[in-house]
């Protein structure tokens, strides 16, 4: 019955109510992520601290550099197990999650200890100074030093159980602990409460994540029969097909976000020289612009399991159907979202601070950053399409061009005739010609996958 369900909604169901049964839940699962963000910065800027908030926005890359291995193991071993499915080879479906699983926490443990006998050089190549480095480590203890392994598990998990497509438990899992740490967060860092400042908002964070793996451990055990996902250390074993079909779709979308950690260590330095309120202000801009790119992200990972199971079956007409579908409705949101935040960017920056040079900094840096936001969104869903047919090398050619090409030469210069301001126009100017390539490649995909077939023989993009 169960895989009856599933070959229903892969193979049968209308395009639209597909696409939004699979999206829905993530999408909403990614706001919650937002508000969790959101959160730590919001009531650590109920201290009026600028310092404080300079914390959280000095450890943000540590924090995203946890997506490179979710990513690694989330995005590859999940894409694997759709394709596998729609293949309908379900032995490789339940040696992807397991090894997938096992290498993540592996990995989180290695992450907890290699940043923290490291902690003194990398604060200072964050960005942390003489006023802020206390806070940074110490908001970095529980977060990083206690917190990776949870962090990283609890996102890996839910890709797994989102790949045969439970977008629904997956979404849970995730709310629950986001929705744990907003409770949290004020008892832990207000005076009120704990008055741990930033401190308090990383504890937070730790038992949080630590909530959200309890309840997948907690579903895979009650739905254990009735789940491809296994955790059974004997199917972890590597295996040549396995490992390569892992890899070839998780080392590009690893690579991609050590890039986004290297271009926002860039954007926190060059900021760290106009003082905490700079800092801050960037911090508070870059998280209010996260809830549009959070959403269509969430749309993305929603389409991903479809659209693998459609490559992995060889039905390129209802997965090209899908693809545009999903576009139309982020696209709307995203586009109106920019205008939006364009129009009331001040407002939106001072209900976190009302410090008046903040205010200032923030309402210029969010009208720079929303101009990005309808870009984003085809290059996002672009990067979920190559992801879910096992395409790495596109992605990682769109991670390349992303930062080393476009984004981070963009920070160096416009800084230099623009100071400050002009980095907060570096991604709008990387996502402007990232989504023209964008189009240009998913056309010429999907002129192959009509022509050839799916699943198609990666082959390297012309240049």
């Amino acid at each position: 019955m169960e895989d009856l369900q599933k070959a229903e909604l892969f193979e049968r169901t209308s395009i639209p109510k597909a696409v939004l049964t699979l999206s829905i839940p993530t999408v909403l699962s990614s706001l919650v992520m937002v508000l969790y963000n959101l959160a730590d910065t919001y009531f650590v800027g109920m201290l009026q601290d600028p310092i404080q908030n300079s914390a959280v926005t000095l450890a943000a890359p540590v924090l995203l550099a946890f997506n490179a291995v979710n990513n690694l193991f989330g995005v590859g071993s999940s894409s694997m197990m759709s394709r596998a499915l729609g293949a309908k080879n379900y032995d490789t479906v339940r040696r992807s999650s397991a090894f997938g699983f096992y290498c993540a926490l592996i990995c989180g443990v290695l992450f907890s200890i290699l940043t923290t006998a490291f902690r003194s050089p990398l604060l200072v190549l964050l960005g942390a100074d003489a006023d802020t480095i206390q806070a940074t480590s110490e908001y970095m203890r529980w977060t990083v030093t206690c917190g990776a392994a949870p962090a990283i598990l609890n996102v890996v998990m839910a890709y797994l159980v989102r790949a045969e497509g439970a977008t629904l438990h997956a979404s849970i899992g995730t709310m629950s602990g986001c929705a744990l740490n907003i409770v949290l967060d004020p008892i832990f860092i207000l005076p009120w409460g704990l008055n741990m400042g930033a401190a308090g908002a990383g504890l937070a964070t730790f038992l949080s994540n630590c909530a959200a793996c309890l309840y997948f451990f907690i579903l895979l055990f009650v739905r254990r029969g009735r789940t491809y996902v296994c955790l059974q250390p004997a199917m972890a074993r590597p295996r040549k097909a396995l490992v390569k079909g892992v890899f070839g779709v998780g080392i590009p979308a690893s690579i991609q976000n050590l890039l986004n950690v290297t271009g926002m260590t860039v954007l926190n330095n060059f900021t760290a020289v106009f003082g905490p309120d700079a800092i801050a202000a960037m911090g508070i801009s870059y998280k209010i612009n996260m809830i549009p790119m959070y959403i269509a992200l969430g749309v993305s990972q929603g389409l991903m399991p479809l659209v693998s199971y459609n490559y992995g079956s060889g039905n390129c007409d209802r997965l090209k159907k899908a693809v545009v579908f999903a576009e139309k409705i982020s696209l709307t949101f995203s586009t109106v979202v920019a205008v939006c935040y364009f129009f009331a960017s001040g407002t939106l920056i001072g209900l976190f601070m009302k410090t008046e040079a903040v205010v200032a900094y923030g309402a210029k840096f969010l009208r720079c950053m929303c101009v990005a936001q309808p870009f984003l969104c085809v290059d996002f869903l672009a990067v979920g399409v190559f992801q879910a047919c096992g395409l790495g090398q596109y992605a990682l050619l769109f991670a390349v061009l992303r930062k080393i090409v476009l984004e981070i030469p963009a920070l160096y210069i416009l800084n230099y005739f623009v100071p400050l301001y002009g980095l907060a126009c570096a991604q709008a100017v990387a996502e402007v010609v990232l989504a023209a390539a964008a189009v240009v490649i998913l056309v010429r995909l999907f002129r192959r996958m009509s022509a050839e077939g799916t699943p198609l023989q990666p082959r390297a993009v012309k240049k």
